[in-house]
């Protein structure tokens, strides 16, 4: 008889899917975004979610794009890199009936982010697993992609040990640490 993966739960935050649970797999660097860090993120995005264009780059449970969907956003891209869990993201757009907000995308971000054939988008949440160069990697692809909308917000959560380089045009917005953990919201300028 083989082993069965232990399977985690993801909590909906807030917006029209408050409170529901879904379940995560337990997969190697997937570290679902915590929720006071979720409430605040919301919370500095209120103004600007409803009817964004959203990317949640390095998805794996999807706490971040789900969350924007719940709240108002018109649509989430996902790229997830790890088939079970681009399976359970699969699986939890139907789960609540939004199959048609959200697309799943089983490939790799830098190959993504490289064919850039997407619409502009208004929001991308970049939060790739801590042990990762991934970061600096997203951030270069994006400088200056056609991905980005004009005046996009792009958030990042990343360990403290980090020191992501951030492009020159993107101006800070908020910032804060806890718990390990440093999450940020930049804001790109329209040169």
């Amino acid at each position: 008889m083989g082993a069965t993966k232990k399977m985690g739960q993801l909590r909906i935050i807030a917006g029209q899917w408050r409170g529901r649970k879904l379940p995560v797999a337990d997969l190697p660097g997937l570290r679902p975004s915590a929720d006071r860090i979720r409430e605040t993120l919301f919370n500095w995005l209120a103004p600007d979610i409803v009817g964004a264009r959203c990317l949640d780059l390095f998805a794996g449970t999807g706490a971040l794009g789900l969350e924007a969907l719940s709240r108002g956003a018109a649509h989430c891209q996902f790229v997830e890199h790890q088939g079970p869990a681009a399976d359970l993201l699969r699986q939890a757009l139907i789960t609540l009936n939004a199959g048609s907000l959200g697309e799943i995308h089983l490939e790799d971000a830098g190959k993504f982010l490289a064919r850039g054939k997407q619409d502009p988008f208004d929001l991308v949440f970049l939060d790739p697993p801590f042990a990762s160069n991934l970061l600096d990697a997203a951030l270069t692809q994006l400088t200056d992609s056609p991905l980005l909308s004009p005046n996009a917000l792009i958030y990042l959560e990343y360990a403290p040990t980090q020191s992501p380089c951030i492009p020159a045009h993107w101006q800070q917005y908020r910032s804060k640490k806890s718990a390990g953990v440093v999450y940020e919201l930049y804001r790109k300028e329209t040169p």
